[in-house]
């Protein structure tokens, strides 16, 4: 067994003593994880007082690369995670909020990714607000996004999906594809070669799992049948699971998400939203709010038909939420000033 051939590069061992023994987590179960390395395939848990002493220490999520103590016959200890080329994270949720031991609203879901397949499916679950929301949080991770929309058997206009979901992802490649007919899996495969890894995101339901057994040629993940009068799933997989394919590529699975959290995306939203971004810079005042000033470009674009003000709204709404995900305290401060200036202009204009 071969640890590079599970996506390791030598960028990542530098200054890492050579007898170190890296490993790389195939799948996380609450605080215990599997691993795989040159000794061979087992379980692990992180040596706590080695993370909780270094407050910089990174915790280990599925992908990740770490330095571990090997135990033949138990658990081995995981004493470092290795820097990591690209990451994915989400606000953690209340129920997983208690549990989570790196931070208190940040939820790992993946890491050491190449590509990020942002996955929908052409039925009731088709939602282009969730698109964006999963293509800012896929641009801020360091991955390449892609789209992929899957049960393209239930529909016949797929064209006008794909266009659609086209006008909102620029730059990003779009696919549709059915596991019933394969249409489409043939163009998709060239991203899943030997060394690559790629997370699936995508809610219950989109057939993250029948995509994942499809890639590989037989079942390897479980499957349910989505209810019909809703286009919803149950959560067939249920923790973040490192699969590799035949031919070398990796996939990460990960759970469908009823939620997804902005956490900390004000890059990625810049670039899903950079048709917005553009007439952003050109407003006549630099603090322009974009609601009523003389000289804003956004408004113009808005009631000139260049932008679509539903748009605009959802740029705002991910804008809030990664701010006050990130940093709670200071959007709060941020947002009762603000209402103390308005009110403040309120009352001068009752005066008057």
């Amino acid at each position: 067994m071969n640890i590079e051939e599970y996506g390791l590069k030598d960028n990542m061992t530098k200054n890492i003593d050579k007898d170190a023994i890296i490993a790389r987590i195939i799948a996380t179960h609450k605080d215990r994880y599997e691993i795989i390395c040159n000794k061979g395939q087992g379980f692990a848990q992180i040596k706590r007082g080695k993370y909780y002493d270094n407050p910089n220490s990174i915790y280990p999520t599925t992908g990740d690369f770490v330095l571990i103590e090997w135990n033949y016959t138990g658990d081995s200890m995981i004493y470092e995670t290795l820097q990591r080329e690209s990451s994915f994270s989400r606000t953690a949720s209340s129920s997983d909020r208690n549990r989570e031991l790196h931070s208190q609203h940040e939820q790992l879901v993946a890491a050491n990714f190449d590509y990020v397949f942002i996955i929908q499916s052409l039925n009731n679950n088709f939602n282009v607000n969730r698109i964006e929301r999963y293509l800012s949080m896929a641009w801020e991770s360091g991955g390449i996004p892609v789209i992929v929309l899957t049960k393209s058997d239930l529909v016949q206009n797929v064209e006008e999906y794909i266009n659609e979901v086209k006008d909102i992802a620029f730059g990003v490649d779009v696919y549709a594809v059915s596991n019933i007919t394969r249409k489409g899996i043939e163009e998709i495969k060239k991203y899943f070669s030997k060394g690559n890894t790629i997370v699936f995101l995508g809610s219950s339901g989109v057939g993250k799992s029948s995509l994942v057994n499809t890639l590989y040629g037989e079942e390897v993940m479980k499957t349910s049948e989505i209810r019909e009068i809703d286009s919803r799933g149950r959560h067939t997989t249920t923790s973040r699971n490192l699969i590799m394919l035949p031919n070398g590529a990796m996939i990460i699975d990960t759970p469908g998400m009823r939620e997804l959290g902005m956490w900390d995306a004000e890059e990625g939203i810049s670039k899903t939203f950079k048709d917005i971004e553009e007439y952003i810079g050109m407003c006549k005042y630099s603090d322009c709010t974009h609601t009523n000033e003389p000289g804003c470009k956004v408004q113009e674009a808005i009631e000139n038909g260049e932008l679509s003000k539903e748009r605009f709204e959802q740029y705002l709404k991910l804008q809030k939420e990664s701010r006050y995900n990130t940093d709670s305290d200071t959007y709060l401060k941020e947002k009762k000033n603000k209402f103390k200036e308005i009110s403040k202009i309120n009352r001068n204009n009752r005066k008057k």
